[in-house]
């Protein structure tokens, strides 16, 4: 699930608010900071926002990071991604939500940024893993230290770039002809390997990691497929089976634990079920008392991105909007109680000492040498949190700005901090910041965001089968 460790070995719509006046947008602001208790939600998502610009080159792609530990103005990395390029373009939208910036700077930028995207070398309609983030080339050596990078298509880093095409599209009616074009090619159908009832193993019915395209041919696909339900790439399944270049039934040929008897983290317990004819394995783990589905490694990433654009507590409010509520309890009660942290929260970010690794709670997480927490909190994981605990995730953010100056006026939270010994990263990322504003955008502005993912095919395909969901928690 680590991207950067891999290569390198609606009920509003911002285009409702384009037609506001100034005076909506005043009291858009003015319900954002008196949010939460009084919380300073909204200047947050202003210092947030003003990383994601800080981040965006010239060219307007958004890079991976920048280090803000000195005084001047922050360089952006000369790397991004697909998932960068989306967290830039969704925050951006939020922005213009939110208030914080106007609808035509708003449609300068996202202008600026599809153009960019329209300039990048594709292959099988999607886009490559790297790329200069100021002059849109593809990366084949990586900048930091001269290694080689073998170009690759990864299908959970095309879904967060396709993300934000939507959302930008659905934002900026002047936009659409050129989006529609953009993702005309962007079949999910490409990563999918359909299910075979005789090799199950072989043709697992799920989407592989991705190809280097390099090969004859599609190319030459990962060793692995995506095989967990609980973690980001069900993403690129939604978008799949929203457009139907995936068939519906893919979706229930993911692990919701993997089976009994395979080696995993714990023995789950649930039982078999058929739906749409598909037998499924409804497992669940077991922590401190409280059933749950587990994601692959125990980040809250794996878990709560996905939510902050499809509506999955809303549709399947027994089944996803539970277990998203006692995976957050758990990773409070990990730090809180079981580690005695006195913080908590722990997703993969920036090392505070430098680099980049998964942080986690390895109980639950499928993968039996899963992430730990190591004393590392990640501010984004609380901001995930808000739907589900708001008041103790915002106490949290507030525990880390004080006690440890985790947050920058300037750019908002800095990407990790070492509780245990008080070192605060100098960075903070793109991926990291994204999640933060399309988190805050989504509790100040419920569904601001939401809307492309709650219509057409997201509506029509991937809600019923949300509603058949039956997590044996």
């Amino acid at each position: 699930m680590n991207r950067r460790r891999f290569l390198t070995t609606a009920t509003a719509s911002a285009a409702a608010v384009c037609a506001t006046g100034p005076s909506a947008f005043a009291d858009t602001a003015s319900r954002a900071r008196t949010a939460t208790g009084g919380a300073p939600l909204h200047t947050w998502f202003e210092a947030t926002y003003r990383s994601i610009t800080a981040m965006t080159t010239d060219l307007g792609l958004t890079a991976d990071k920048i280090d803000v530990s000195g005084t001047g103005t922050p360089v952006p990395s000369p790397q991004t991604s697909p998932t960068n390029i989306g967290c830039g373009m969704w925050s951006t939208v939020a922005a213009a939500g939110l208030g914080v910036i106007s609808p035509s700077l708003m449609h300068d930028r996202l202008t600026r940024t599809v153009a960019a995207v329209e300039r990048l070398e594709r292959a099988h309609g999607f886009w490559f893993n790297w790329y200069d983030a100021h002059d849109g080339s593809v990366l084949t050596t990586w900048p930091e230290s001269g290694d080689p990078v073998r170009p690759f298509l990864s299908t959970v880093d095309n879904s967060w770039l396709v993300t934000g095409l939507k959302i930008a599209a659905d934002a900026d009616p002047a936009l659409r002809p050129r989006v529609a074009r953009l993702l005309a090619d962007a079949d999910w159908s490409y990563f999918y390997t359909p299910y075979d009832t005789a090799d199950p193993v072989a043709g697992p019915g799920q989407l592989l990691g991705g190809y280097w395209p390099d090969k004859p041919g599609k190319g030459e696909p990962t060793g692995f497929h995506y095989g967990a339900l609980n973690t980001e790439p069900r993403m690129a399944s939604y978008h799949g089976m929203a457009d139907g270049s995936l068939p519906t039934e893919h979706y229930w040929h993911l692990f919701r634990t993997l089976l009994p008897g395979m080696g995993q983290e714990q023995q789950p317990e649930g039982g078999y079920v058929t739906v749409d004819g598909v037998r499924v394995w409804q497992g669940h783990y077991t922590y401190r008392g409280r059933k749950l589905v587990p994601t692959w490694g125990g980040s809250m990433f794996e878990a709560l991105m996905v939510p902050l654009f499809v509506p999955e507590t809303e549709w399947s409010p027994h089944s996803w909007g539970t277990t998203h509520r006692r995976y957050v309890r758990s990773q409070i009660e990990h730090g809180l109680i079981e580690e005695g942290y006195g913080y908590w929260g722990f997703s993969p970010a920036s090392i505070p000492a430098g680099g980049y690794r998964e942080y986690g709670v390895d109980a639950i997480g499928m993968q039996e040498d899963g992430y730990n927490s190591l004393g590392v909190v990640t501010p984004h994981a609380s901001f995930l949190a808000l739907p589900q605990a708001a008041d103790e995730a915002v106490a949290n953010l507030q525990a880390l700005a004080r006690d440890f100056g985790a947050y920058d006026e300037r750019y908002g939270f800095r990407d990790s901090v070492d509780v245990t010994t008080g070192r605060v990263s100098d960075v903070v990322l793109a991926l990291d910041q994204g999640m933060i504003a399309a988190a805050l955008a989504q509790h100040l502005q419920p569904g601001l965001l939401q809307r492309p993912f709650r219509t057409g095919g997201f509506r029509s395909r991937v809600r019923p089968v949300l509603g058949k969901e039956c997590f044996s928690i």
